[in-house]
C-alpha cells in the first residue's frame, strides 16, 4: 500500500521535471493560488528553426500552454517571465495576442531583456513589471535574407510595423506617436535606428506599468485573483 501511495507523487515529480526542462514552465505553482509560470527565453522561434546552439522559445510549445491556462479551472493566473532578444515577428505577435486574450489575471516580468518583438509580449498581460537593470530595444521591423525590391515589399513592412505599434499602444500607456519617435531615433544604436530603454526609463515612458521583481508580480496576481472570489 505505501508503495502505491508513493507512485503518484513520484510520477508527478517526474512529469514536472520534464516539463521544466523541455518547456521551461511550472504548471500550477504551489503558492496560495494556482499560477502557471511561462518563460520566454532567447529567440522567439516561429516557422523557421533557429540555428543550432541558440536558446529559443518555440511558439508551437507556447500556444497550447496558453490555451490550457484559459481552460483549466485549477489555473487561476498567468505569470510570463521574459528575457528575449526578439525573433520571428509574426510568431511573437501571435503569442502576444494570445496572452492578451486570456481572461484570467496575468502579469509579465521583464528580466535581462525584452527586445524587438519581445516588447509586444512584455505589454500583453494585464499588468507588466520590469526589473531596473533590464533593457528593452525599440526598433523598426527588420528582415534577414533576400527580399524583392518592389513597392509591395515596403508596404508589407509598413503594415507589419503598424500592427506592432498599434498593439503596443493599445496595451501600454505609450502612444503610437511616441513609440514611432523612439523607434526611428538616430544616434543611439550603432548602424541602426531605435532606442534602448532600461527598466526605469521604460516605466517613465509608460511602456511598462511598474518596476518590480517576481514577488511584486505574484503579489499583484494574488490580489487580483482574490478580488474575483
Amino acid at each position: 500500500m505505501p508503495e502505491r501511495e508513493e507512485r503518484p507523487a513520484a510520477e508527478q515529480q517526474r512529469l514536472e521535471k520534464e516539463q521544466l526542462e523541455d518547456l521551461g514552465t511550472v504548471w500550477r505553482t504551489r503558492g496560495r493560488h494556482g499560477i502557471h509560470c511561462l518563460t520566454v527565453i532567447g529567440q522567439v522561434e516561429g516557422h523557421t528553426e533557429a540555428p543550432p546552439g541558440q536558446k529559443t522559445t518555440k511558439y508551437e510549445h507556447v500556444i497550447p500552454q496558453l490555451a490550457a491556462v484559459q481552460e483549466d479551472p485549477e489555473v487561476e493566473g498567468l505569470l510570463v517571465l521574459l528575457n528575449t532578444v526578439g525573433g520571428d515577428v509574426e510568431a511573437g505577435l501571435a503569442l502576444a495576442e494570445l496572452i492578451a486574450s486570456v481572461s484570467k489575471p496575468s502579469a509579465t516580468l521583464v528580466l535581462g531583456g525584452g527586445h524587438s518583438i519581445g516588447i509586444p509580449l512584455a505589454v500583453s498581460a494585464k499588468r507588466s513589471f520590469i526589473v531596473p537593470t533590464a533593457t528593452m530595444t525599440i526598433h523598426p521591423v527588420r528582415h534577414s535574407g533576400m527580399i524583392l525590391g518592389v513597392p509591395q515589399t515596403m508596404r508589407w513592412f509598413e503594415q507589419m510595423q503598424d500592427r506592432i505599434t498599434g498593439f503596443v499602444a493599445d496595451h501600454s500607456g505609450m502612444t503610437r506617436e511616441r513609440y514611432s519617435e523612439l523607434m526611428l531615433r538616430t544616434g543611439e544604436l550603432v548602424m541602426d535606428v531605435g532606442t534602448v530603454l532600461d527598466g526605469r526609463k521604460a516605466v517613465k515612458e509608460k511602456l511598462i506599468d511598474q518596476l518590480g521583481g517576481v514577488a511584486d508580480a505574484l503579489d499583484w496576481l494574488y490580489k487580483e485573483i482574490e478580488a474575483l472570489q
